[in-house]
């Protein structure tokens, strides 16, 4: 078994456990963790968006911070052109379409899509491929619990498992 170094701060070669929640601007609840299992992430890994990473630098064990992620650094603008228009024939019968209804894909490269039934406009479905959060300003709340050394980040133990 291999010692684990402790980390004075976070940074990308660095395994950081903590608790965190977002919301949106408004107080509304999205996710958290507080009460619960803390996380592990490894900043720069690509599992967080850049802007979530970007938050995390620096910090220390027990710091505990709350950012106002702008929606373009969140979870992106709203785009005009991730509304699509689908026939109304191309849904199972059984299906009742109606705003605000999550309906899954097949996405093109494999796996599945999810899309939000927008409007219905007579035999077209005007369906919302938009992540469900973009276009909305994002507050992430972290408490830090622990920082160490991840190895693995080492491209030398690319090959040992977390």
């Amino acid at each position: 078994m291999n010692p684990v170094a402790v980390a004075d701060t976070v940074s990308e070669k660095t395994r950081v456990t903590l608790y965190f929640s977002l919301s949106l601007t408004d107080g509304q609840l999205v996710d958290s963790n507080v009460g619960g299992q803390a996380a592990q992430c490894v900043p720069g890994d690509g599992n967080l968006l850049p802007a979530f990473d970007a938050c995390l630098l620096g910090l220390r064990a027990g710091d505990k911070k709350r950012y106002v992620i702008p929606a373009a650094d969140a979870f992106g603008l709203r785009q005009d052109a991730n509304l699509k228009r689908v026939p109304r024939n191309k849904f199972a019968d059984d299906i009742e379409l109606v705003p605000g209804l999550v309906v899954s894909f097949a996405a093109a490269e494999g796996g599945e899509l999810p899309g939000v039934v927008h409007r219905l406009m007579g035999d077209m479905v005007e369906v919302d491929f938009n992540h469900p959060l973009a276009g909305r300003d994002i507050v992430f709340d972290v408490e830090i619990v622990d920082v160490v050394v991840d190895v693995v980040v080492d491209k030398e133990h690319a090959n040992q498992t977390r």
